[in-house]
């Protein structure tokens, strides 16, 4: 399938991000959401980062011309004119199939649908179309500006044309992908998970600090990031979500302490308060 317009779903970190590599990719972008605030900001951030990599030598194009290709709107009707829409909402099971069942009527019946959801079943979500073998999820990573994987999780209903063009869209993003199939936290979410559960652990216990846990995950095991880290960048309320969800469907190893569920009652969520495991200093 030729794909030249991609759509998405929501203007949060992840939305903004992929929308920049949507940019980047030569492909017109269309950009919804609700809140006019996050239309706006995804708008600033894309110019500036477009720049940001032109003036590094990572990326070649134009930013103004990148940024004529960009439409953001709030009116959701104006997702019918994508070949492919990604949907990047918070991670709510029941906002997500109501999107899907609404985007499903709208957009054109050969258009491909994909979730960004990191843990969630893309199988129920698919189950939510009309047309699940156009249907796919495309996991992104923050940032997505920086981060070259896209891991592309599968259901049985998957088309392998799908799974193609899928492929096709991310390399021209720039991007490597994998395919998995869909199962909870598929590949990346499930073994992250894991390694900042222990990490917690270990923290409670008092095997070692946070910060001497990152340091040897980084230069003993070579992780660009340590897991205390990640989590203040993906977020402990996000984190905490997806391991609830892990836990229900795989069991206890997955169980969030109460290490972590203490500091998300206390308003520690990471970067985006400015405290976290970790204290940020405000920009």
């Amino acid at each position: 399938m030729d794909v030249r317009t991609i759509a998405v779903l929501g203007a949060g970190a992840m939305g903004k991000g992929i929308t920049y590599a949507v940019l980047t990719g030569g492909f017109r972008a269309i950009l919804t959401d609700v809140q006019e605030g996050l239309l706006a900001e995804a708008r600033v951030f894309a110019h500036e980062t477009l720049i940001s990599a032109k003036d590094r030598g990572k990326w070649f194009g134009d930013p103004d011309h990148a940024m004529e290709a960009l439409t953001t709107t709030q009116n959701f009707d104006d997702l019918a004119e994508a070949d492919l829409v990604i949907e990047a909402v918070p991670e709510d099971i029941k906002l997500k199939l109501d999107l899907f069942g609404r985007l499903d009527s709208l957009v054109r019946p050969e258009a491909i649908l994909a979730t960004n959801t990191s843990s969630l079943s893309v199988t129920e979500m698919s189950a939510a179309t009309k047309h699940p073998k156009r249907f796919l999820g495309m996991h992104f990573f923050n940032p997505v500006h920086k981060m070259k994987l896209i891991e592309l999780v599968l259901t049985s209903d998957t088309s392998e044309e799908t799974i193609q063009t899928a492929e096709a869209v991310s390399k021209q993003m720039g991007k490597e992908t994998v395919r998995v199939k869909d199962g909870p936290g598929f590949a990346t979410s499930r073994i992250n998970a894991l390694i900042g559960c222990e990490a917690f652990r270990m923290w409670e216990e008092g095997i070692a600090t946070p910060e001497d846990i990152d340091k040897a995950i980084k230069l003993g095991l070579n992780h660009p990031m340590g897991p205390f880290e990640m989590i203040d960048l993906v977020g402990l309320d996000v984190r905490l979500g997806v391991l609830k969800y892990l836990s229900k469907k795989l069991g206890k190893r997955f169980q969030p302490s109460a290490k972590h569920i203490e500091l998300v009652e206390k308003g520690r969520l990471g970067r985006k308060t400015g405290k976290g495991v970790y204290d940020y200093p405000a920009k």
